[in-house]
């Protein structure tokens, strides 16, 4: 089936009280991996790409792979455009044919955020293209994406009556809220209480309206000591508790993104390959078990979002 919007996906998920995933791909591993675990779970998917995967493997590649998946599978799948940052990118990626846009202006201020939003929303929309915004800033880093310390983030939560005020203006389909997450696998030096008040809030003052949880990987300890076993460097890493991503997909949170997990387990298994056969030198014999633990994150995430099984209902 053609690639989809959102829309159908982010209504099913607000009703049905779970949440779609959405993954950040730059190879073909990480796609097959990915779209491997959504057709054993028949589960709909979000494809994110961001500016470090275009400029990595370029979109003409990255889209050839997302058309692969298309024509391999009947899984309804979105092509997302992750933290675009001016107007002019948001803008290309529509005209490239991605179905979902993300403009990310959440560290500029409120006028000048709610301004550039509404610029992409009226393009996007002319286009059949559906926009996420953001509000609140995270914390951590993803790529060029820079949020605030650690022993911030829980005062860079989003404002909900600056949530819905930022909604109106604006004409968003979606909005990524600041709750307590960050990005990257050093989120935090103590286990995090995510805002929930704060979802709650947002959701109750904007029924209906599907919101979005950015940095929101767990940065399973297994994988972290696997890397750590064998020749990695990675003390004090710590994410988000999975039961608290799991309640929060069973609120107003319609989309949560994952990304540093799917880096931890095809990096754990690529060490593991190379520490217990160091002559090997073929990489289907070490990219293999890296997309195989892919595969096996990415299901064990559409689980715990309650997404699993949902693709029928999505298309």
């Amino acid at each position: 089936m053609p690639l989809v919007t959102t829309e159908k996906m982010f209504k099913q998920a607000y009703d049905g009280g779970f949440a779609v995933g959405a993954f950040n791909v730059n190879n073909m591993e990480l796609m097959q991996g990915i779209i491997g675990a959504c057709q054993e779970e028949n589960a709909p998917v979000i494809l994110q790409i961001s500016r470090g995967a275009r400029q990595y493997a370029n979109i003409k590649y990255l889209k050839a792979l997302i058309d692969t998946a298309l024509a391999e599978t009947d899984l309804p799948i979105a092509m997302h455009l992750d933290h675009g940052d001016t107007f002019d990118i948001c803008k290309q990626c529509v005209d490239d044919g991605f179905t979902s846009v993300m403009i990310d202006k959440s560290h500029a201020p409120f006028a000048e955020n709610a301004s550039v939003t509404k610029q992409v929303v009226d393009y996007a929309h002319q286009n059949g293209v559906v926009v996420e915004a953001e509000i609140g800033q995270l914390g951590g880093i993803e790529e060029d994406v820079v949020g605030v310390s650690a022993d911030d983030v829980m005062k860079h939560v989003t404002d909900p009556t600056e949530a819905v005020e930022f909604v109106k203006q604006t004409g968003c389909d979606s909005l990524a809220v600041a709750c307590g997450t960050s990005h990257g696998a050093y989120k935090f030096k103590t286990e995090p209480t995510l805002a929930f008040n704060v979802i709650e809030e947002i959701g109750n003052r904007l029924p209906g309206f599907p919101l979005v949880m950015h940095g929101s990987s767990s940065v399973p300890k297994e994988f972290i000591d696997l890397i750590n076993k064998y020749g990695g460097n990675m003390p004090n890493s710590m994410g988000v508790p999975e039961d608290a991503v799991g309640k929060a997909a069973k609120m107003a949170v319609c989309k949560i993104n994952i990304d540093t997990d799917l880096r931890l387990a095809l990096t754990a298994k690529i060490r593991q390959v190379f520490a217990e056969n160091p002559g090997e030198f073929d990489p289907r014999k070490y990219l293999g078990p890296g997309r195989e633990a892919i595969k096996q994150m990415v299901k064990r995430k559409l689980h715990i979002l309650g997404c699993a099984g949902k693709a029928d209902i999505c298309r």
